[in-house]
Parts: structure tokens; C-alpha cells; sequence
């Protein structure tokens, strides 16, 4: 009996241990929070994200010249099962219907998602740097042609 038990208790230990695991793909993402800015003279792209829960994050993404938002984007990152997923809306793209980026490449302290089922973006690339600064490189085909764009992003808050 006592061999069962702690047979039994084994595996639950072990099931929440994965459990575990998996949530942590988007809790080691929340250096991601807050709001970014990247100021120039062609406008200002502004990216805000905050925490739902320990396996959703949601975003906003926006890019505004004088008055006007040029570009509008609500975005998902969601831990499912063992798969995190970036998931864009833009608007007045795809009908306005969600595009689903998976990661598949795991690297400490970056984010890096990919749908090669999307012409453009095929690849979103999220990397942070010291003093609040964070990398975001978009990748795909555009015109037939390999393209490629990158923002250097600053923390506001």
C-alpha cells in the first residue's frame, strides 16, 4: 500500500511539475510588460503589453504620424499546452482576422515566432537589451522578394 501511494504521489509531483514547465514559456516573457515607444520623424510606433494571467499576455500596437493611426494591431501571447503563440489582428488586414505565429526556436531571453504559411510577417523577433531598450525584427516576402524591418524600441513605463 505504502508502494502505491508513494508511486501515486510521484506522479503527481511529476505532472505538476510539467504543468509548470509549460507555463513558464510565458512567464519568462514578462520583461516583455509595459509600454515601448520608437520616436522618428516618419511618426511614433507605440507597443503596450500587460499581464492577464500566467498564460495570456495582450498587446497593442499602433503607429501614429501628427493625428492620424497609420497602422492599428491588437496581439496575443498565449501559452497553450506547450506551445506559445503570438496571435496579431491588424487592422484591415486579413480581413480583419487573427494571424497565429508559433515559437519554435527557444532562446533565453528573446522571443521568436514564425508562420511560414504568411507571406508577411513570416518571422517576429522580440529581443531585449540593458537600460530598457528591445529589438523587434519583422521578416517575410513582400513584392516576391525576401524583406526584412527592424525597431529599436525604448521602455516608457
Amino acid at each position: 500500500m505504502k508502494k502505491v501511494t508513494l508511486t501515486f504521489l510521484l506522479l503527481l509531483t511529476l505532472a505538476s511539475c510539467q504543468k509548470s514547465k509549460n507555463v513558464s514559456k510565458i512567464v519568462g516573457a514578462d520583461w516583455l510588460i509595459g509600454t515601448w515607444e520608437n520616436k522618428s520623424d516618419d511618426g511614433n510606433l507605440i507597443e503596450t503589453w500587460k499581464k492577464v494571467n500566467d498564460s495570456l499576455f495582450i498587446g497593442e500596437s499602433y503607429f501614429i504620424k501628427e493625428k492620424d493611426t497609420l497602422h492599428s494591431e491588437k496581439i496575443e501571447l498565449k501559452q497553450k499546452g506547450e506551445n506559445l503563440l503570438y496571435i496579431s489582428t491588424i487592422k484591415g488586414d486579413n480581413n480583419d482576422k487573427p494571424i497565429t505565429f508559433k515559437q519554435n526556436v527557444e532562446i533565453e531571453k528573446q522571443l521568436v515566432f514564425d508562420n511560414p504559411k504568411n507571406d508577411y510577417p513570416r518571422k517576429i523577433v522580440y529581443k531585449p537589451f540593458a537600460n530598457g531598450h528591445l529589438l523587434i525584427e519583422i521578416s517575410g516576402i513582400q513584392q516576391d522578394k525576401p524583406s526584412s524591418t527592424r525597431y529599436s524600441m525604448k521602455k516608457t513605463e
